[in-house]
């Protein structure tokens, strides 16, 4: 799926308190990509605590210079890395440049904040999905959803779903069965508890009194990265309304005559040369009476004259 010679780049920028599962579950799956090469990165190249264990080794997320693909994990420090500037920063620029934008858990939220999911479908963690919603993204209940370029797992195990369907995409179906077949990958858990719909009623309620604390903190945090989006999506927003607005001069200009190209040319070099200020006159044209008729309607017109001379 890459040009002959050169590796399929897939990255996995990883932040203190991220869910280990969330990346290293995809990442056990996208390494059998056939000729490609995955990069595990943080800020500074910094050693990374998640649950106990610690990642070490990993490159410089900055120093990356572009990827293929970028799979972005969530976890408990979801909230801190959409409000960090420097690693969103990062995010914009590898993600503008990837073929493939993903993401697993609440790292859908890092997307959404990095301006990648506004009026797309995304999945994200059941418990955390509605945090979508103050950046523009369509929350989708499905455990692996794709929009486009855009593919999105749903919480934690959901990752090795995501990244078959991912493989499956990459290398083909036949590929992404025999990765399967090696893995073993074939869940069967002892209870159908991993849904909120399937899950016993105090088991649900047992875990929502254990988030809770957590719901008032995240959804001001998700408020406050979708407020520091806005200016951007605003000035896209009139980006669109100003080449609406052309397009409507150049539809009433076309109810004139057309002029010599010649005409045309000095028009457009006059134009130039006016000050700014005329990029704030309306485009409504206005219906005139040709030069010949408003001469011969006035009495003293040189038309009248003309008549009355000897």
């Amino acid at each position: 799926m890459t040009a002959a010679g050169r590796r399929f780049e897939i990255v996995f920028p990883i932040y203190p308190r991220v869910t280990q599962l969330d990346f290293t579950g995809p990442h056990e799956v996208l390494s059998r990509t056939p000729n490609s090469r995955i990069t595990v990165a943080s800020l500074g190249g910094r050693d990374i605590a998640a649950e106990g264990m610690a990642f070490t080794g990993l490159a410089d997320l900055a120093k990356v210079e572009r990827c293929d693909l970028i799979c972005v994990p969530g976890g408990l420090g979801t909230v801190e890395a959409m409000l960090d500037p420097a690693f969103m920063r990062e995010i914009r620029r590898l993600g503008a440049g990837a073929r493939y934008i993903t993401s697993v858990c609440t790292g859908s939220l890092i997307l959404a904040a990095a301006g990648f999911l506004t009026g797309r479908r995304a999945a994200c963690h059941w418990a955390w999905r509605e945090l979508l919603v103050p950046f523009g993204a369509i929350v989708d209940e499905g455990r692996v959803v794709r929009d486009g370029n855009v593919i999105t797992g749903g919480g934690v195990t959901a990752g090795l779903d995501f990244a078959f369907t991912v493989l499956a995409e990459l290398a083909g179906d036949d590929y992404a069965q025999g990765a399967q077949l090696g893995l073993e990958y074939a869940p069967q858990p002892p209870f159908d508890a991993g849904r909120p719909e399937r899950a016993p009623a105090q088991v649900l309620a047992a875990y929502r009194r254990l988030v809770a604390p957590l719901i008032a903190g995240r959804r001001a945090a998700a408020e406050e990265a979708a407020g520091r989006l806005m200016p951007a999506r605003n000035a896209s927003l009139e980006l669109r309304r100003g080449i609406a607005m052309f397009a409507e001069c150049l539809d009433a200009s076309s109810s004139f005559p057309a002029r010599p190209a010649p005409a045309r040319a000095a028009s457009r070099a006059a134009w130039r040369r006016a000050p700014t200020s005329r990029a704030r006159s309306t485009c409504t044209p206005t219906t005139s009476t040709p030069t010949s008729r408003r001469a011969s309607s006035r009495p003293g017109g040189r038309r009248a004259r003309r008549r009355t001379s000897p």
